[in-house]
């Protein structure tokens, strides 16, 4: 698929954005498991932050491909900036504008959009991961409110999120139906726990968002009561798309640092990269790549053009998730030792990359979704 001048043009400006303001930093984020806040408002002054929100609310009015191009490039060198970034627009602003009003979209999207702050979409529970319905945090409706108690976990941007979208059972029983809503940060009720330590993304935050008697007015809720189960389903669906962009950012990033090292590290007389063995490796790395890629490409085209894609969603993220991890691997073989450094960035790649097999979907999940497509 050849992209468009504009496309273009968006791809070689978050390259050369991620090349000066995360290349530098990101082994140092990495081992602090920290960014610092102000890159939130510098990836929102390129647009970054509301790629996918329309001009009339503040943000860029890109479509999917143009995400999953920035998302290739901010992954290409730091994953849990990326991911913080992708859970911020994807996830959170997603979840806004597939089923807020116009009054939500104009009250939360422009801060959003801007950088002015991050977003938190709150889904998962100590409980209740791939079975989303079976979800525990409840929300009782009181007069103009919904008072809503529960945990959630695994919540990335949690610790500084400004607004978070929440899910939670209003319908009656342990299955009954699951409405979404808006919370503000500070609203009386709402914690986070401590930051998970993690085998990677370790720069983005991960905690344990704490709901206790948060009460939030009843214009808050987004949709119908009872839609959100619905949404959700299309928050990941789409998310699933997108999120394969990082995996082939990973890759990417992978067989760019293992053919310099091919190229520089000699052994017998000559670059390893004369030894045919390194040779098939780093060839095997490129082709897997380059399939991810394509095959990404075409999902998110899909995508944009409204077409259906539950099954193609599935098919790349397995795809692409398995061979970031994988090329990460082959990498560290490449470089031998120094591969299993912190100091080289291949190390790093194959902790980052681990993440998409399980987020967002696990492969094995998705592996039955596409299965039930395939029944006669």
């Amino acid at each position: 698929m050849t992209l468009n001048e504009d496309l273009l043009m968006l791809r070689d400006a978050a390259r050369k954005f991620a090349e000066r303001e995360i290349a530098p930093y990101a082994q140092a984020w990495d081992r602090d498991e920290y960014f610092p806040d102000e890159m939130i408002k510098k990836l929102g002054d390129q647009g970054f932050m509301g790629i996918t929100v329309p001009e009339e609310y503040g943000g860029a009015g890109g479509n999917y491909m143009a995400f999953a191009i920035i998302l290739e490039e901010l992954a290409r060198h730091d994953g849990g900036l990326c991911l913080a970034v992708e859970a911020h627009n994807g996830l959170c602003c997603g979840h806004i504008l597939i089923g807020g009003n116009d009054d939500q979209k104009r009250k939360y999207l422009p801060a959003l959009a801007r950088g002015d702050q991050i977003g938190a979409w709150c889904l998962t529970e100590p409980n209740s991961g791939t079975d989303a319905a079976a979800m525990q945090t409840r929300a009782v409706q009181d007069g103009a409110h919904w008072v809503i108690n529960g945990s959630k976990q695994f919540i990335t941007n949690g610790e500084r999120a400004g607004t978070y979208v929440v899910t939670a059972r209003t319908g009656p029983g342990d299955r009954g139906a699951i409405s979404a809503f808006i919370v503000e940060r500070g609203t009386p009720g709402l914690s986070t726990g401590k930051r998970e330590e993690k085998l990677g993304m370790r720069s983005s935050d991960t905690v344990v968002v704490k709901l206790e008697d948060v009460r939030v007015p009843a214009e808050n809720m987004l949709g119908p009561e009872g839609r959100g189960f619905e949404d959700v389903k299309e928050v990941l669906k789409r998310g699933r798309v997108v999120i394969s962009a990082m995996s082939v950012g990973f890759a990417r990033g992978a067989v760019e640092e293992a053919v310099k090292y091919a190229h520089q590290r000699t052994a017998f007389g000559q670059p390893i990269f004369e030894f045919q063995a390194i040779q098939h490796k780093l060839a095997d790395m490129m082709i897997q790549t380059e399939a991810a890629r394509l095959m990404m490409y075409q999902s998110v085209s899909m995508l944009d053009r409204g077409l259906p894609t539950t099954r193609e969603a599935a098919m790349t993220k397995v795809f692409a998730s398995e061979t970031a991890t994988r090329v990460a691997m082959d990498a560290i073989q490449v470089l031998g030792g120094y591969g299993y450094l912190r100091d080289y960035n291949v190390e790093r790649y194959m902790r980052d990359a681990k993440l998409i097999e399980i987020g967002e979907g696990t492969s094995e999940i998705l592996r039955s979704l596409v299965a039930k497509t395939l029944r006669a």
